[in-house]
């Protein structure tokens, strides 16, 4: 059969088809210059496509396995995956609180951390006393959206699936009778799937060039220190409800990192220890600054120099994402398993998407990661790195016994925050400490502490004698 015959055959079963489901004449393929009457199709001709499979030329069985009991027995790594869906109320900048919606007491909700190829199996309980239902769609999935239909109150939903594609994925509420689902999102009911690469990431190249201008390329390996970073909109009346019209005119009340406005700014820590003085602060905005916040008080995030860093970043809200740190360059851009730039300075994501940006800081000082919107920076999307040592903390730390020895960051002392820390991978580094930091119910953070996370509300004090 030569190909012009094939394909007259191939536009015959989607004519077929047409016909077929929607009760009448399919008279116009979409490839141009062709065009076909179902009705006046040679019997022979029909004979042949039903004997060469017919639907099956253009609805091939070639679906992947989701059934849980076969997934489960298959020999595939299988991460279950639990998730419990409720309203409470949690803070927002300014001293008022919001009415959330969340899977598992935060915003966003937990990380689910895979490899591709492994087996993800998603089960999504809804408590009796939740005043409504709510589903969850995986946006790493390759599944019918029908799985992700909305569970009502006192109900449990269970699909799996295989993670086939790498990358940073969303997910997020979801469901066909859910009524509303844009009030459940953006009231805090999204988080993200990292489905690392089968075989790893790749090493990180950057190029540096000497006095005259040669090249030379400087290769680190493939393990990196990760932060996962999610960024949203927020819609709010000002009592804390959710403002469909507000939404509908894309006029937000709040951008957010995390859940938080300014989460990741200097607290009255930091005041302490660079300005010697918890009522001078160090940055423009630092609106989550006393110890009274707890789990909430904002905190830094901590680098080496010359350390791989890789940020996981995912888009949830409706605006573009203009991705930069002010004062680097972003070495490599990946999305999917893809590379799809270097030593690039601001890299867009649209909403519901996702990047994976590796880069090293090669000099101490401070380092604002930002959408460069100017709007979303003022209103909440600002986060800031401190790389290396730039205050000439570590004699003082040392002196007055914080520290035993010099340390190459701060996290060494306070610890990154815990909700830009994601699970640990096959190329992680593990963070130096970790601290209790998120938009997190009270029962969350308590669980955090009994598993040996470090409530800095507690330890802020006792450094602060120390250093006085």
């Amino acid at each position: 059969m030569n190909k012009r015959t094939s394909m007259l055959f191939t536009i015959a079963a989607v004519a077929v088809m047409g016909a077929t489901l929607f009760g009448s004449t399919y008279t116009q393929t979409q490839i141009a210059g062709q065009s076909l009457d179902a009705s006046k199709l040679d019997i022979d001709v029909m004979e042949k496509i039903h004997q060469m499979g017919g639907l099956q030329l253009v609805m091939p069985q070639a679906f992947a396995e989701t059934d849980c009991a076969v997934l489960e027995n298959s020999g595939r790594t299988v991460h279950e995956f639990n998730l419990e869906g409720y309203s409470v109320e949690l803070p927002i900048m300014g001293g008022k609180t919001f009415n959330a919606m969340t899977f598992n007491g935060m915003v966003p909700g937990p990380t689910l951390r895979a490899t591709q190829g492994d087996v993800v199996k998603m089960t999504l309980h809804i408590p009796d006393w939740e005043v409504t239902g709510h589903g969850n769609d995986m946006h790493a999935s390759q599944i019918t959206a029908g799985a992700f239909e909305s569970v009502n109150p006192g109900e449990t939903s269970q699909y799996c699936y295989i993670a086939e594609a790498a990358g940073i994925f969303k997910y997020h509420c979801s469901g066909v009778k859910l009524v509303g689902m844009d009030q459940h999102v953006l009231s805090g009911m999204y988080g993200i799937a990292i489905i690392d690469p089968a075989k790893g990431y790749k090493k990180l190249m950057v190029e540096k060039t000497s006095g005259s201008g040669e090249l030379d390329r400087k290769f680190y390996d493939a393990d990196a220190l990760e932060f996962q970073l999610q960024y949203n909109q927020m819609y709010l009346t000002e009592d804390g409800n959710y403002d469909a019209g507000a939404m509908f005119k894309h006029q937000n009340t709040a951008t957010v990192v995390n859940g938080m406005q300014f989460g990741y700014v200097p607290n009255m820590a930091h005041n302490l220890l660079v300005n010697g003085d918890v009522n001078k602060n160090i940055f423009v905005a630092q609106p989550w600054n006393g110890l009274e916040n707890k789990q909430y008080q904002s905190q830094l995030m901590f680098v080496e120099n010359d350390q791989h860093v890789r940020l996981f970043i995912e888009n949830h809200g409706n605006e573009p994402l203009f991705f930069h740190i002010v004062g680097e360059i972003l070495d490599r851009v990946t999305q999917g398993n893809r590379v799809q730039s270097a030593a690039t300075e601001t890299w867009l994501i649209g909403g519901s998407q996702g990047a994976i940006v590796d880069l090293v800081f090669d000099e101490p000082g401070v380092y604002a990661g930002v959408n460069h919107d100017y709007a979303a920076i003022y209103t909440g999307a600002a986060s800031i790195w401190v790389a290396g040592d730039p205050f000439n903390l570590n004699p003082v730390l040392v002196e007055k016994g914080v520290l035993e020895a010099p340390v190459p960051s701060y996290a060494y002392a306070l610890g990154n925050p815990s909700d830009a820390v994601p699970p640990m991978g096959m190329n992680s580094i593990a963070h130096p400490a970790i601290n209790i930091h998120g938009l997190y119910t009270d029962e969350v953070a308590s669980e955090m502490k009994e598993n040996g996370l470090i409530p800095l509300w507690e330890v802020i004090p006792v450094v602060a004698e120390m250093l006085s």
